[in-house]
């Protein structure tokens, strides 16, 4: 008897000491796992704020270069006259630094999704060729040379550090997201618009912590050198009826299909003007003349530069009728020739000002349906529909926000594959539950 309770007692206390091991071991594994997400957490957070730092003050010298050209051409009516000239010059600096082919925002989503690298020379390119392009009353935004800017810092710091591929891309949506979020003062809308882009359907959540520090910081640096973000007129609240329900979801049909006609004249006028004029330096020539002539005949300014100033109008309720098509016009006109600058603000432009001109006709208030104009087309044609959301917010406050999120997911589902960059890939379906990966139309 005593030997088995002797027995027992020792069998007990080796399941004791083994339960103990186990547990010591659990103990170790989890700190171990928990200390190397902290070790991510802190270096992420060291690169976002490198990151932040460099590209915001980059996107506020830029904002600052790009506001100063807008003033510049407002009272030198003479400048516009100079466009083709400004083309000359940017395609010649292109090719001095040899780069023959530039893809523009598309290189940067490449390099997004880890396929390429993106020079760090063209960043100082795309400072001279955007404010040139402003200077001169070409049609174009700000935001998609923002991108390419952040992207290549972000691609550079990437390399220096020796990053891998999985990292570049990290650091290269960060640089996205901060140089964005200087320019437009939108840190939320940037943040998620860098990591949505590239890969439609697949929201890369790791990116999340270094893409929000970088566009917060990015945003502070801005503001703190006056780089105030656009203040926009807000509609009224409008009642949430069904009647009121069903007229959003109809705008928002109609801004679906004026985005693929808008992607199609981006397309279309690029490959129109490489198949007639193959030659780079004519190609930018000719592309300026059109735009001179363009202006000539519409006998107003409004359609150059950005047309911030028509988007503020339109949101306040007051729009020419045909400013949406003369504004994709002139814009398909100046990016399809090489100017360089941005497609995003165009396509709020045109998205506000067809919202404000078809308000009678849907029944609605004409500033709310610029509102929901601005937001669908944007989603439309970038295809990014938690980045509209947040930049409703960001722009009119929350008090529309179902019915400007009806407008938008509205859009995104009736667009179709079409996209403002070619280089953007489709990883989930827009109509089913299913896996797909195709490049955008």
């Amino acid at each position: 008897m005593r030997y088995f309770f002797r027995s027992g007692k020792k069998e007990e206390k080796e399941k004791q000491t083994k339960t103990q091991g186990i547990f010591m071991t659990a103990v170790m594994t989890t700190l171990r796992h928990a200390l190397r997400h902290f070790r991510l957490f802190i270096k992420w957070i060291a690169v976002a704020v490198v990151l932040g730092i460099v590209c915001g003050l980059a996107g506020t010298l830029f904002h600052y270069l790009i506001d100063t050209a807008a003033v510049l051409f407002g009272r030198f009516g003479f400048l516009l006259f100079l466009l083709p000239a400004a083309g000359l010059l940017t395609v010649f600096s292109y090719h001095l630094l040899k780069i023959y082919d530039d893809e523009g925002t598309n290189s940067i989503l490449r390099a997004a999704r880890a396929e390429t690298t993106s020079a760090f020379r063209v960043t100082p390119l795309i400072f001279l060729s955007a404010f040139l392009t402003h200077l001169c009353g070409g049609s174009a935004g700000r935001e998609g040379a923002a991108l390419q800017i952040g992207g290549s810092l972000g691609s550079f710091l990437a390399r220096s550090l020796h990053m891998n591929r999985y990292e570049q891309q990290m650091s290269v949506m960060c640089g996205m997201s901060a140089s964005f979020s200087a320019v437009f003062g939108t840190p939320l809308t940037a943040a998620f618009f860098a990591i949505e882009v590239a890969g439609v359907g697949n929201i890369f959540y790791a990116g999340l912590v270094p893409s929000v520090t970088a566009s917060f910081l990015a945003m502070l640096i801005s503001r703190h050198f006056g780089m105030a973000a656009p203040s926009f007129f807000t509609a009224e609240i409008q009642p949430l009826t069904v009647p009121v329900f069903c007229r959003v979801v109809l705008l928002g049909i109609l801004c679906a299909l004026l985005s693929i006609l808008f992607c199609r004249t981006m397309h279309a006028a690029s490959a129109l003007y490489r198949r007639y004029i193959p030659d780079a330096y004519l190609r930018i020539f000719c592309g300026g003349l059109i735009v001179i002539a363009g202006t000539l005949l519409c006998g107003s300014r409004d359609y150059n530069g950005s047309g911030m100033n028509i988007i503020a109008l339109a949101l306040a309720g007051s729009a020419f009728p045909a400013a949406f098509l003369i504004k994709m016009l002139m814009t398909a006109a100046t990016a399809g020739a090489g100017y360089k600058g941005g497609e995003i603000i165009p396509a709020m432009f045109i998205g506000a000002a067809f919202g404000c001109a078809a308000a009678p006709l849907i029944g609605l208030d004409p500033a709310f349906c610029a509102q929901a104009g601005l937001i669908a087309v944007f989603c439309g044609a970038v295809n990014c529909p938690v980045s509209s959301i947040l930049l409703s917010i960001e722009f009119f406050g929350s008090g529309n926000l179902l019915l400007l999120g009806a407008a938008s997911a509205t859009s995104y589902m009736l667009s179709g594959y079409y996209s403002l960059y070619s280089a953007q890939k489709f990883m989930n379906s827009k109509t089913s539950l299913l896996s797909v990966r195709r490049s955008a139309k």
